[in-house]
C-alpha cells in the first residue's frame, strides 16, 4: 500500500521504513504512527523479510510528539481513545530485529520509539532527550520506563526533570546506543548489520529476541529458565541441524527459517 509519511522499501531480506514528515522534523502524529503499525505489520507477515530497519533523515530521527495535533485535546479525548498506545504497541508486536537508525534529533516521542526498538545506532549528530517536562506533560510511551533501564534512575531522573538533551558519546557510553557512527556512513552501516542478522536462522533470531527481552520482565532464574527451554526446543529445527552440519563441515550455512 502507499504511504503519505513514510518511505517503505524492502531490499534482499531487509526491510527499511523511513519517517517522512519533514516539515515537521518526522513529528509522531496519529497518521504516521497508524500507518507505522500497518508498514510493521505487513513486514512481520512478509516471509521475505528477516530484519527491520527504522530511521528517519540526518536532521531527524523524530523530533517529538506533534504538538500541534495534541494541544487542544482534553483528559477524556486522551483516555477514551487510549492515545498512541495502539499504533505504537506495533513495534512491542512485532517478533523480527528491529534496528533503530538515528541521525539528529531524537526527542520525546522520537527518543520513546526509538527504545522500543530492538538496538540502536545511532550518527555523530545525533540527540536524545525527553523534554516532556517543558510542555508541562510527562512522557507518555515509556519513556520514564525505558529510559531508566537504559542508563539508569539517576541521569534519567536528570534528564526527565530537567529536559536537557544527551550527545551521541554521552548515549554510547550509558548504554542508550549500541554504536555511534559517522553522519554519513549510517545507513550504509546499519544495513549492512541487518543484512548480517538476514544471514541468521529467523526462528533462532526470533528466539533470541524474546530471550534478552524477557531478561528485563522477569528474575533470573525465571529468564534462564526460559533461555534454556528456548534453547531446547530450537534443536526440534531444521535450522538447528545445519547451522551445525555447517559448522562441522567447514563451510556457510543455508538456513531455511524451518
Amino acid at each position: 500500500m502507499g504511504y503519505e509519511t513514510l518511505i517503505v522499501e524492502v531490499e534482499d531480506h531487509v526491510g527499511v521504513i523511513q519517517l517522512n514528515r519533514p516539515d515537521a522534523l518526522n513529528a509522531l502524529n496519529q497518521q504516521l504512527l497508524g500507518e507505522l503499525s500497518d508498514a510493521l505489520d505487513a513486514m512481520q507477515q512478509n516471509d521475505k523479510v528477516r530484519c527491520i530497519v527504522l530511521t528517519g533523515s540526518e536532521k531527524a530521527f523524530a523530533a517529538g510528539a506533534d504538538i500541534k495535533e495534541m494541544s487542544d485535546k482534553s483528559f477524556v479525548d486522551m483516555f477514551s481513545t487510549d492515545y498512541f498506545t495502539h499504533e505504537t504497541e506495533s513495534v512491542l508486536r512485532c517478533r523480527k530485529p528491529i534496528i533503530a537508525a538515528v541521525s539528529g534529533y531524537c526527542l520525546g516521542g522520537g527518543c520513546e520509539l526509538a527504545m522500543m526498538c530492538d538496538f540502536i545506532l545511532c550518527s555523530d549528530t545525533a540527540k536524545f532527550g525527553q523534554p516532556e517536562i517543558n510542555l508541562g506533560v510527562v512522557a507518555g510511551i515509556g519513556g520514564t520506563q525505558r529510559l531508566t533501564r537504559f542508563v539508569g534512575k539517576s541521569k534519567s531522573m536528570e534528564m526527565h526533570l530537567t529536559g536537557r538533551f544527551m550527545d551521541a558519546e554521552e548515549a554510547e557510553r550509558s548504554g542508550l546506543v549500541s554504536r555511534i557512527l559517522p553522519v554519513k556512513k549510517l545507513m550504509e552501516e546499519t544495513m549492512a548489520t541487518a543484512a548480517k542478522i538476514a544471514e541468521k536462522s529467523a526462528l533462532t533470531s526470533m528466539a533470541v529476541k524474546e530471550a534478552v527481552n524477557r531478561s528485563y520482565e522477569t528474575t533470573l532464574r525465571e529468564g534462564v529458565l526460559f533461555e534454556r527451554r528456548l534453547f531446547h526446543s530450537l534443536f526440534a529445527t531444521e535450522d538447528q541441524s545445519e547451522g551445525m552440519a555447517a559448522f562441522t563441515e567447514k563451510r556457510a550455512p543455508k538456513f531455511r527459517g524451518k
